[in-house]
């Protein structure tokens, strides 16, 4: 679906930029015929920006964002999306700062907060009051599209500063709206762990296993879980699942120096 989305944004773009698609001569354009433009200029760069970001690269990505706050400089989306190519970057200053002007601009939009929220997470462990702040605001938005989102990565926060209970019931939150989302499930698996419960840990994951992609976190839980059990055979399976695919993750890296998170 996003391939697909992709294509025809570049297509759009495409036709105008050879005059296939007839456009007002810019001197005769009226205000609301400009502000028209420059609003769907704004949205199809951001998108592209967005599309470039996930694909990883954020060089083509910032210039998109740049292309779409010369036509809206409060775009508030686009700044979202430099947020999150920040992010990646490591530019925490200079994500913070994107991310605020977003919601300087929208204060109340859910994908914004549940972003931030998460950055906040990520980043600035002494904030996660504020962060699950910020998913709070955005699970208030009636409309919004993927409220497990937000209650799957107020678990994941809680779980960080080993508040359990708290942490079980986003989960089960987000489970509630769709079963089986994967951070929800992957969540509940660290509970187990965390709460000793090392067989119904393990039951989870196996599960888990056989209906998700592995991930750096999957797999380092699984290293983890069953290094406790004694079973060493699949422990090094995973071990070596991890080092394979996910060499430079952090977990990987953890690995290496032989120390648990």
């Amino acid at each position: 679906m996003k391939k697909m989305r992709f294509v025809s944004i570049m297509f759009f773009l495409v036709l105008i930029a050879s005059g296939c698609v007839q456009q007002p001569i810019e001197g005769n354009l009226t205000k609301e015929q400009q502000a028209n433009r420059n609003q769907e200029s704004a949205r199809i760069h951001t998108e592209l920006a967005a599309e470039y970001y996930y694909r990883g690269q954020m060089r083509v990505a910032i210039e998109e964002v740049d292309k779409a706050l010369k036509a809206i400089p409060n775009y508030a989306p686009a700044y979202n999306v430099l947020g999150l190519v920040n992010m990646s970057l490591n530019e925490n200053q200079q994500a913070r700062n994107n991310f605020k002007k977003a919601l300087r601009y929208t204060p109340t939009d859910p994908e914004i907060n549940n972003n931030y929220g998460w950055f906040l997470c990520e980043r600035f462990p002494d904030q996660m009051d504020d962060a699950i702040d910020h998913f709070m605001t955005a699970l208030k938005d009636p409309l919004y599209d993927t409220p497990e989102r937000s209650y799957a990565n107020a678990g994941i926060c809680e779980l960080r500063r080993d508040n359990r209970t708290e942490a079980l019931a986003f989960f089960r939150h987000a489970l509630s709206i769709k079963s089986n989302f994967p951070t929800a499930v992957y969540g509940l698996i660290e509970v187990d762990f965390k709460n000793g419960d090392l067989t119904s840990a393990k039951s989870k994951l196996t599960t888990f296993m056989q209906h998700s992609r592995p991930t750096p976190e999957s797999l380092w839980l699984a290293v983890q879980i069953e290094g406790a059990l004694g079973d060493h055979l699949a422990e090094e399976s995973y071990r070596f699942q991890l080092l394979k695919h996910f060499p430079d993750s952090k977990e990987a890296i953890a690995l290496r120096k032989g120390r648990l998170k």
